[in-house]
């Protein structure tokens, strides 16, 4: 994993962990400024531990599968619904190479249990910006989402820890 972190130099996302890098910012924007559309490159690994912790985002966004092991999406709907998704290879088992992470939904992500590295992408129009990132805290995500619980208590924002990403992050 060493390799792939330092061949596509990955570093961790601030609040949320995950390994990325930035590959295109539009130079075109939308009416408040944010890129027409951005996207990234990103890593969950076991070594270093790398996952996605629950965020939200008022845009839709698009996940590629791209190798390595299955990753695990946990969903947070606004209605309380809470929904699971596979990416990965293995079509025959439910996996998918791409999925829609619809704007508002709260997302977590992690490699399958066993899993050594999982490769994807991320894409988003309009793009991705720091202020656009909303972390979720347990106590919050688990009043709406109780049945979610063992995720949430897992992969949810610590409360000694900011849910904004830094200022001027991915300008």
């Amino acid at each position: 994993m060493k390799e792939l972190i330092d061949a596509y130099g990955f570093e961790p996302l601030p609040v949320e962990g995950t390994l990325f890098v930035s590959t295109y910012r539009s130079t075109a924007s939308v009416s408040d400024g944010a890129p027409v559309g951005t996207a990234m490159i990103g890593m969950y690994a076991s070594e270093p531990l790398s996952r996605s912790l629950f965020h939200r985002l008022p845009h839709d966004e698009v996940w590629h599968f791209y190798g390595g092991d299955p990753i695990r999406l946990v969903l947070l709907h606004p209605g309380g619904e809470v929904d699971e998704v596979m990416l990965g290879p293995d079509l025959g088992l439910g996996q998918r190479v791409q999925f829609v992470v619809p704007a508002g939904v709260w997302q977590a992500g992690e490699l399958v249990p066993g899993g050594m590295y999982g490769l994807f992408g991320c894409t988003m129009a309009p793009g991705f910006t720091g202020a656009d990132f909303e972390g979720g805290r347990r106590d919050a995500l688990l009043a709406t989402h109780p049945r979610a619980r063992r995720d949430i208590e897992r992969l949810a924002v610590a409360d000694d820890e900011t849910t904004d990403m830094p200022d001027a992050f991915a300008t």
